[in-house]
């Protein structure tokens, strides 16, 4: 059985990548800051899904001691890890002349710094077994700037440079590593907004593109996925 580890999994992307794993039969550990959340998705999960291992485990991961303590159970717990899924993310809009101060830290601390403490965390044991695949959930704010992305948009840079470089480490290990850049995509988060989810990617749409890419041979390997919606950017 094959083992995944997906962050931010209990909505939208993650819940989607999440589900389709646990369809192709992976057992599954993710993490949320909502102890709700992860309650709820687990016990959905294990209904459908009663052959899958499941770690669910409430945490924030911009906590370094959460996400050594999420590592440690769930390298306790998985013999290997063939998918590793830098999915945990937040947006708070604003421009960086007038966005409220501490944004830029808190940002950072969950767009970053968590894919990057969680990874070094769980590398050593992929290093060990020369294979696996990291995947970085960046954004098309990983690309380009645009009005109100500020201290977001900053903080997808640098997942994206951290990416990179990651990639650039790993290439003699045999570990692959992929940016996802989607743009706007419906989650819980447009609920409300007023835009057609017509005219929006699905959470779907992404999650079957991981694992296209996931699927390649292990000679292939896909740096950078970049997604719009069909009419383009918002």
């Amino acid at each position: 059985m094959p083992f995944a580890i997906i962050t931010g999994a209990t909505q939208g992307i993650g819940k989607a990548i999440a589900e389709l794993l646990l369809a192709e039969g992976f057992s599954i550990a993710v993490c949320s800051r909502s102890r709700e959340n992860i309650d709820k998705v687990k016990k959905e999960w294990t209904m459908k899904y009663p052959s899958a291992g499941i770690i669910a485990m409430a945490g924030d991961l911009s906590v370094q001691s959460d996400v050594a303590a999420f590592a440690n159970l769930v390298l306790k717990e998985f013999p290997c890890i063939d998918i590793l899924i830098n999915n945990a993310g937040m947006f708070l809009p604003g421009n960086l002349a007038d966005e409220p101060d501490g944004l830029l830290e808190k940002m950072i601390g969950i767009n970053l710094y968590s894919a990057y403490h969680l990874t070094r965390k769980i590398l050593p044991a992929m290093v060990a077994k020369k294979t696996g695949h990291i995947f970085n959930m960046c954004s098309i704010a990983s690309l380009k700037a645009y009005d109100q992305g500020g201290s977001y948009s900053i903080s997808k840079y640098a997942l994206l440079g951290f990416s990179e470089n990651l990639r650039e480490e790993l290439k003699p290990s045999g570990i692959k590593v992929t940016a996802l850049c989607p743009g706007a995509t419906y989650t819980p988060s447009w609920e409300g907004s007023g835009i057609s989810p017509e005219r929006i990617m699905e959470a779907n749409d992404v999650a079957r593109m991981l694992w296209a890419a996931y699927c390649l041979s292990a000679s292939a390997n896909v740096e950078t996925i970049v997604m719009r919606p069909v009419k383009g950017d918002l």
